[in-house]
């Protein structure tokens, strides 16, 4: 077994396809990690915001909550039916290309692509950011432990779903179950106590308020807040990985995690205000994240405390395996309308989408190691990709429904009128609460995205405008043997691998030698012992050797000037160039030996003259002689 099969796995066969699919039980960790690891910093960073307010910001986390909840289940039913209505996948992108247009389309590709490579940096950061603040001997190995859990999470997508989802079931089953455990215990002890209940640790106490309630100061929670709603698309992108009934799949796997997180958020925004648990400065000393204090409250710091914050700890760095389940999907689906690489759909050795998995692990680490691994940082640039994808989404869907028109499509509609218009107003809210903390970065990213996609749909329509053709084969031509170029620069296993293709292909061939040193006589006697008299002792015609002199030591000048002058003495054949190229194994290489070949093909096909051909004659390294 070599090292490729030990670290990704074996290759596995296209018709195996099915036994990789998976179910509701695998769906949560893969496509739902994201959106439930939210409850544990969601709450947290709009609590961060009411800081200012002293123990009176405390009690506004329940409305907000409230708020983000009721948000929550109005994008969870329009997600819901966006699925049944596209089961290929594709989410907002495909929703908003097929319905809004193509513009649309890239808006919102773009959008989601930069929430992608945020959702991947934030988790990773959140979950070191949590282990530093229990560890803080750890504080200046950050970056290096967020890169090291993104090549854990970068090897585990790239052995394939089913393999993903059972390393990430266990951490996710543990963190829900943990969290709904201290939920339960809390509004146990609320009952018991008569909604008065005493902390089993002492909390730090609530700063005194500096600062007054105001209408932006809310908004700005709000938007804070919104953070646990990112990823709540993944499924939609990803309906393609469940097995049959593939739409009822993907939908129960949607329902379970929108209820999962409602649960969570709720649970904890209301034992915060019962408890009285304020947020504490993570850049001042006895910093404590609110679920371990929320935790600590209500267990003390025993086994299901440690248990907890464990748990909350892997699947906060874990997280990013949602971006990395659709991420891929999602750059296949703009590859399919050339608007990226076509590398993109291409699927690797275990059945996943291996461009798209290593190219966000690059983007997510650039952005990891250039805001050096802080959640803070990140967080302002969070969100504004997911709910403008989120909108354009939802007026998509609105449109669709106006076009089929089917049974109850004005309910239909409605629902997603509902959605585009609160998903809409929350973009802008977002928008304009963390424009100047980073925001900007986001909206910068999104158009230079657009761009890219703009000049790879423009190459790849000019390729096929080159390629096109409508001329039938000409038949009668065929029978005239093509005049057959070979260039050589000494004797040599590549040269004489170039003259055997060559005089396979046509028995009229030209061995072109530029000759800017005095070096041809060499050459003239090996052309005679190695070429002219072996062809002579099987009785066919030796291949010519022509040279070219070259006073001013230029190489692909006189090569191409012969060739034209060639095509124009034999207007009636085709020419064909043979490029007799060295193959090495390091790709230094490939560059310090290949150059001038390649530069040769390209003046060629620059020229534009369709009886020219290039074909290159490799000899790789390793060939017996």
């Amino acid at each position: 077994m070599n090292i490729l099969d030990m670290v990704v796995g074996k290759p596995i066969k296209t018709t195996d396809e099915r036994a990789e699919q998976i179910g509701p039980a695998q769906g949560i960790p893969i496509f739902g990690l994201d959106g439930l690891s939210s409850a544990a910093y969601g709450p947290e960073a709009a609590l961060s915001l009411l800081i200012p307010l002293g123990l009176l910001g405390v009690r506004y986390i329940v409305p907000i909550s409230a708020a983000i909840i009721t948000l929550l289940v109005i994008v969870y039913f329009s997600y819901r039916q966006t699925i049944a209505a596209y089961p290929s996948g594709g989410g907002s992108y495909t929703v908003a290309r097929f319905n809004l247009g193509a513009p649309a389309g890239l808006l919102a590709a773009a959008a989601l692509l930069a929430d992608y490579i945020l959702t991947a940096a934030v988790g990773i950061s959140a979950g070191v950011g949590a282990l530093v603040s229990a560890v803080p001997s750890l504080l200046p190995h950050m970056v290096s432990l967020c890169l090291g859990i993104l090549v854990i999470i970068t090897i585990l997508n790239l052995r394939g779903v089913r393999d993903a989802g059972t390393a990430f079931a266990i951490p996710t089953y543990l963190f829900v179950g943990t969290l709904l455990l201290t939920i339960a215990g809390g509004i146990f002890h609320v009952v018991l106590s008569g909604g008065h209940p005493a902390p089993a640790v002492s909390i730090p106490p609530p700063p005194s308020a500096t600062q007054a309630v105001t209408y932006w100061l809310l908004l700005k929670v709000f938007a804070s807040g919104c953070t646990a709603l990112t990823g709540v698309e993944a499924v939609s992108n990803g309906v393609k990985a469940f097995r049959e009934p593939t739409v009822k799949n993907a939908q129960r796997t949607l329902t379970v995690i929108i209820f999962l997180l409602a649960a969570l958020l709720a649970g904890i925004s209301y034992l915060v205000k019962i408890y009285g648990i304020a947020a504490t400065d993570p850049g001042q000393p006895g910093y404590q994240s609110v679920l371990s204090m929320l935790s600590a409250a209500i267990f003390g710091k025993g086994f299901l405390y440690y248990l907890t914050i464990g748990s909350i700890l892997v699947v906060l760095s874990l997280s990013a395996n949602t971006a990395f389940a659709d991420f891929p999907r999602l750059c296949r689906a703009i590859a399919q309308n050339n608007y990226l690489p076509h590398a993109f759909g291409y699927r690797g050795r275990r059945l996943v989408y291996t461009y798209g998995i290593a190219v966000l692990a690059a983007l997510c680490g650039g952005v990891l190691v250039l805001f050096g691994g802080v959640t803070d940082r990140l967080i302002p640039l969070y969100a504004v990709g997911a709910f403008l994808a989120f909108t354009l989404s939802q007026a998509g869907m609105v449109m669709h429904w106006r076009k089929i028109r089917g049974p109850h499509w004005r309910k239909s509609a409605l629902v997603n009128g509902l959605g585009a218009t609160v998903t809409g107003i929350t973009t802008v809210v977002v928008l304009l609460a963390k424009f100047l903390e980073g925001a900007w970065i986001t909206l910068l990213f999104i158009p230079l995205v657009i761009l890219l996609f703009v000049l790879v749909r423009r190459h790849y329509h000019s390729v096929k405008m080159l390629t096109t053709c409508k001329v039938p084969v000409d038949a009668v031509g065929l029978s005239t043997h093509p005049i057959v170029v070979v260039t050589i620069d000494r004797w040599s296993n590549v040269s004489r691998q170039g003259i055997e293709f060559a005089a396979r292909l046509s028995p009229d061939v030209i061995a072109l030698h530029v000759e800017p040193n005095e070096r041809a006589e060499l050459l003239q006697d090996d052309w005679e012992l190695y070429v002219e008299q072996p062809f002579r002792k099987a009785g066919k015609p030796a291949p010519t050797l022509r040279l070219l002199p070259s006073p001013y030591r230029f190489v692909i000048i006189p090569i191409v000037q012969f060739i034209l002058d060639l095509s124009k003495q034999h207007p009636d054949r085709s020419i064909v160039v043979v490029i007799p190229e060295l193959v090495e194994d390091k790709w230094y290489e490939f560059f310090l030996h290949n150059q001038r070949g390649r530069l040769l093909e390209w003046v060629l096909l620059a020229r534009g003259n369709r009886r020219i051909f290039t074909v290159s004659a490799p000899w790789y390294v390793g060939e017996r002689t």
